[in-house]
């Protein structure tokens, strides 16, 4: 049975890193949210832009974020699993949540429904967050920050707040892994927390 296997976490956490060798070890399909397709791309050259800043409209990104979510879910995403491949995907529902909803202020019910919509109703059967310390953050990331990075501190603070609420709201699913460390290091809590 195939299985689609999610990393969340802000900023600097080591999502990439980590969705990548877990994806190497299940033998999976990796990709990516924003830009996991050539439309997804496009719609992340936007949201990521540090040169839009303010002027773009919150329910307007969290739209194109629906929008880049929907066309990667039918254009990679389910054709993989329907395949039977392991999809291991950096960034899917969660972020949005977390980053629209619990950082930006709009309602996670309705963000909820957004993705669900999106997705029609796909749901990861485990998602990973990396939970990293807001200084060892800062230091993984580069030194020209995009949209995103450059945001704030108090609304990188909102994000882990949103992340940590929405794994210990769904325990089953959702798997807290401390992203401190060396790569190997987190490496190995990850695969453990996989595995159980």
């Amino acid at each position: 049975m195939s299985r689609l296997v999610v990393f969340e976490g802000g900023e600097g956490s080591g999502k990439s890193t980590q969705a990548a060798l877990l994806a190497t070890r299940l033998g999976a399909v990796l990709t990516r949210e924003p830009g996991g397709t050539e439309i997804g791309s496009r719609i992340r050259a936007v949201v990521l832009d540090a040169a839009v800043g303010a002027a773009l409209d919150v329910r307007a990104e969290a739209l194109l974020m629906a929008a880049d979510r929907a066309q990667h879910v039918a254009e990679v995403i389910r054709p993989a699993l329907s395949a039977g491949r392991d999809v291991v995907c950096d960034r899917f529902t969660g972020s949005t949540l977390a980053y629209q909803g619990y950082a930006r202020g709009l309602p996670v019910d309705e963000l909820s429904w957004l993705s669900a919509w999106a997705t029609g109703e796909l749901e990861p059967d485990v998602v990973i967050l990396l939970d990293v310390p807001s200084e060892v953050a800062v230091s993984r990331m580069k030194t020209e920050p995009d949209r995103m990075e450059a945001a704030g501190d108090d609304f990188h603070r909102r994000v882990v707040e949103g992340y940590r609420a929405l794994a210990a709201a769904d325990p089953g699913r959702w798997r807290v892994v401390d992203g401190s460390g060396s790569v190997e290091e987190v490496e190995a809590r990850v695969v453990k927390a996989f595995g159980s």
